[in-house]
């Protein structure tokens, strides 16, 4: 899956060991802020039924990919799909075009591409224009097959995970490296999506919703809880894989060229006066038995508080866990000059899981 802040890869099989603690039995789960759907994923690869809701598109995408798309429906096709995109991608950048200027060149052909291209490739630099080239050759094929909305997730997701590993961040789209990553001269190649059978609890299915309607509207065995913990928008984090996802050649700004929807679309949990009435309201608004709340040491919420607000409402058990901070977190800030400016902090934080039981 692609590179993600907040990912939860290296704390699955503690969240999973306890979750199976929790829970007698795999029912419906519901993922209110399922981002890459990695926590999805794994429940439903242990016979979950999963219902995972995101706000921004490129994560409900990657939910219906991993969480509502089957293996046994779509897995033959989306191999064969997946292989005729790579000769797609291969015949965006002619032969004699890297030939005749070196197969390392940033940008054979200067004058080809469209918005793409242009924003993230050459006016900034998430990706070498080569590969700018190809990623819009394979995005206006699957815009051209008119597939079926599970069949087109599994695609895009496989082109997102194609573009992120030839990509030139530290993982976050808030900026690029100054100088290209090593794996930014690779040649973009899509690979199949790991899709899971249909899970024993039942079909999966993933919704574009704000958490507390989604909340609302849902009744379930458990839900799992992983809100954002700071003034970081993901939004902000990954636009360009909103972009790519709805294809909308947006209005940019700054040397980011964010797409300008990052500066209105906003959300009480990236506010630190809003969070804790926010999250309350969607607490209270979970029709479900149990909950996984998932929290960092760095939240706008220290743990005394989560615990005592949840407490409030059933019974808590606390675990915890050290985690290493993000990659950029850990490098630390740099200046435009690319010198470094400040000191790093701390490279670790701690997770905590709240496992609550409601009255």
């Amino acid at each position: 899956m692609i590179k993600y802040l907040g990912s939860k890869r290296a704390l699955l099989p503690w969240i999973l060991h306890a979750i199976d603690e929790f829970v007698p039995r795999p029912g419906t789960a519901l993922d209110l802020f399922s981002g890459t759907s990695r926590v999805g994923h794994a429940l439903k690869k242990v016979g979950w039924r999963v219902l995972a809701n995101d706000h921004n598109a490129y994560a409900a995408t990657l939910a219906r990919c991993y969480v509502q798309a089957d293996a046994e429906i779509w897995g033959e096709r989306v191999a064969e799909l997946v292989l005729e995109a790579n000769t797609i991608a291969r015949a965006a950048v002619p032969e004699s075009a890297l030939t005749r200027t070196g197969a390392a060149a940033d940008d054979p052909l200067p004058e080809a591409g469209g918005w793409f291209t242009e924003d993230y490739c050459r006016r900034s630099r998430y990706f070498q224009p080569v590969n700018g080239l190809r990623i819009e050759a394979v995005r206006r094929w699957i815009a051209g097959l008119g597939a079926e909305p599970e069949l087109e997730a599994v695609l895009l997701t496989a082109l997102m995970e194609a573009a992120d590993r030839v990509d030139s961040t530290t993982g976050v789209q808030m900026a690029y490296l100054k100088r290209w990553a090593a794996r930014a001269h690779n040649t973009l190649q899509l690979r199949v999506p790991a899709l899971l059978p249909r899970a024993a609890a039942g079909p999966g299915r993933a919704m574009q919703l704000e958490a507390l309607e989604a909340a609302a509207r849902e009744e379930v065995d458990l839900a799992y809880l992983d809100p954002p913990y700071n003034q970081h928008k993901y939004l902000g984090n990954y636009h360009v894989w909103e972009s790519l996802v709805l294809w909308d050649a947006p209005e940019v700004y700054g040397v980011a060229c964010k797409r300008v929807d990052c500066r209105t679309r906003r959300s009480d949990f990236n506010s630190k006066p809003r969070f804790r009435a926010a999250f309350e309201a969607l607490v209270d608004a979970v029709r479900a038995p149990r909950l996984v709340v998932s929290f960092s040491d760095e939240g706008y919420l220290a743990r005394d508080e989560m615990e005592a607000l949840l407490g409030a409402r059933g019974r808590v058990r606390v675990l915890q866990s050290g985690h290493d901070r993000y990659v950029g977190a850990r490098i630390g800030i740099h200046s435009p000059a690319g010198e470094k400016v400040g000191t790093v902090s701390h490279t670790r934080n701690r997770e905590f899981l709240f496992l609550v039981q409601r009255d």
